[in-house]
């Protein structure tokens, strides 16, 4: 698939962000990963089109600090929950009333962040994210902050090393995606009970990067816990990650 148009809108703070969007029908607002983008996460692999093709309208927009979006480096651009907030805005300059909601890795905490302030989605796709992910941010935090700190100081094949040569292929911004990490906040477990739309809760066979996502669903009242192959970065080139969302939303 060809990159679809760019469209803009204006984040919660005025900031110039942009979404892009395949298929017609019901809506399904997708959201990116960490040091990622949504032709990246979504259009390359084939799951926007495998998503369209169940008979969705895909809007997927790159969040605040990557891809095409702005990249602010003052730190006043990152107040906590700013990415919910980026949501929300996009969600009213849509006029999105009856959609669907999902995200992966940090688009995945964004979702449960925007239901926890209030969204109100039919239905949920949390992927790419485990309990801790959503309950204990820091851990993942200092991960990711270690990174964009103190680069070419990793070990090749270590952890850091892997998601540091992503970050380069993304041409990801350093001095902007740290903030991103200031943005996080911590979920309790009354506040994940509380969301009761159905919510497939996807994830790598070897995924454990933001916990366990199978203690996520066992939180949840009412969601579906489906296993794809690879580990968290691996699984988003894996065409059964788009399948299980089309066919989640679909059914």
């Amino acid at each position: 698939m060809t990159n679809p148009a760019l469209h803009h809108f204006a984040g919660f703070d005025g900031a110039d962000l942009v979404w892009r969007e395949v298929g017609e029908g019901r809506a399904i607002v997708l959201l990116h990963g960490f040091f990622s983008d949504a032709v990246t996460n979504w259009i390359k692999y084939g799951h926007a089109a495998a998503i369209a093709a169940s008979g969705f309208r895909v809007i997927m927009p790159d969040l605040r600090a990557h891809g095409d979006s702005a990249k602010p480096h003052d730190p006043a651009a990152y107040p906590p929950d700013a990415l919910a907030k980026d949501g929300f805005a996009l969600i009213d300059y849509l006029g999105l009333t009856d959609y669907d909601l999902g995200g992966y890795s940090l688009g995945g905490r964004t979702t449960a962040r925007m239901l926890a302030l209030g969204a109100t989605p039919r239905r949920v796709v949390i992927a790419g994210m485990g309990y801790d992910g959503l309950t204990s941010t820091g851990t993942r935090g200092d991960f990711f902050r270690n990174i964009l700190t103190n680069p070419g100081s990793f070990a090749r094949g270590t952890p850091e090393w892997l998601a540091e040569a992503f970050l380069k292929t993304s041409g990801g911004d350093p001095r902007a995606l740290v903030h991103i990490l200031d943005t996080f906040v911590n979920m309790t477990a009354t506040e994940i009970a509380a969301i009761a739309q159905p919510v497939l809760v996807l994830a790598g066979a070897d995924d454990f990067d933001n916990g366990s996502a199978e203690a996520l669903a066992q939180a949840l009242p009412h969601a579906t816990h489906v296993v794809v192959p690879g580990n968290h970065m691996s699984a988003v080139v894996k065409p059964e990650l788009g399948e299980a969302i089309a066919g989640f939303l679909a059914g």
